[in-house]
């Protein structure tokens, strides 16, 4: 069974959904799986404080279990050359595709990074343009600005 809960973060409400005792989702509300009921877990308690030092620039790496099982096989590659990104470092969606064995795909690895299910987590706020531009985050490239100079700084810019 699905349980989901909102956590209140810096960048606004998250929607947050675990399944078998790991993290499936976060995201917007909107976009969070439908078969899912609203509980707390001892799961959603510990994302609370990991995410919680995140913002307080405490924390740049996650100790939460993850379950990235939904994607297409590159998708999933994609989504594991995020998890390989270091926090306050950045790379191109050409460097994601390469990652993911399509040297040429960066638009198709921007279109895995859209459809990354857990936000922040897997960070593909940490991927940028081939000219170091700001480009195609869901929340919008402000948050994807604040989050890289939270990561930078141990601060996030209002």
């Amino acid at each position: 069974m699905r349980h989901f809960t909102f956590i209140d973060t810096p960048i606004g409400r998250l929607a947050a959904v675990e399944e078998n005792a790991k993290l499936v989702f976060l995201g917007a509300a909107r976009d969070m799986p439908a078969d899912a009921a609203e509980g707390e877990t001892p799961l959603f308690a510990k994302l609370r404080t990991e995410l919680g030092e995140y913002f307080a620039g405490a924390r740049r790496e996650f100790d939460i279990p993850l379950g990235i099982s939904s994607g297409t096989p590159w998708r999933r590659k994609c989504w594991e050359g995020l998890l390989s990104i270091p926090c306050g470092q950045t790379k191109s969606y050409g460097w994601l595709a390469a990652f993911a064995g399509n040297p040429k795909g960066a638009r198709a690895a921007g279109g895995a990074c859209h459809a990354n299910p857990i936000l922040i987590l897997v960070p593909c706020h940490r991927v940028l343009g081939a000219d170091g531009s700001l480009t195609g985050f869901g929340p919008g490239t402000d948050v994807k600005r604040r989050l890289l100079a939270l990561e930078r700084t141990g601060r996030i810019n209002d």
